[in-house]
Formats: structure tokens, sequence, C-alpha cells
């Protein structure tokens, strides 16, 4: 497994609005720590180098699945 994935912080700029900073996780390290979409997460600042991520706790889904219908048996 690949020990270092290098990034670029990507800057967001809207009309009207502060920019913003997005780190995005390489696939393969949030498969490695069961990192998941809703995972509540917190930066933790070692020093000016180093930043430390902890997980807060996972969101059970807010949502169900819908039941996808046949095509065919639309009610009219």
């Amino acid at each position: 497994m690949q020990t270092t994935y290098p990034l670029k912080i990507q800057a967001i700029r809207s009309r009207g609005k502060q920019p913003r900073l997005y780190v995005t996780f390489p696939l393969a390290i949030a498969a490695a720590i069961g990192l998941k979409p809703g995972d509540r997460v917190q930066w933790e600042l070692l020093d000016r180098s180093e930043l430390h991520l902890v997980r807060i706790q996972s969101l059970p889904p807010t949502t169900q699945r819908r039941v996808r219908k046949k095509a065919g048996a639309r009610p009219l």
C-alpha cells in the first residue's frame, strides 16, 4: 500500500462569500481508516506543519432508501 498521497488544497470562491479551502481524501486512505460520507471529524493542530484528524462519531443515515418501482407499474 502506498504510504504518501500528495495533494493540493483547493480554494472555492463564491461570489459575495469568503473563499473556502477544501482538502480531499484519497479513496485508499478513506478506505483504510473506514472514513465514510457523513462521518464527523475535527482537526487538531499539533504545530504549524502537522494536523491530526479525529473522528468524533459516525452519523446514522438520515433518510431511508426509496424502493424503486418497475417502469411499467406506474399509477395513472
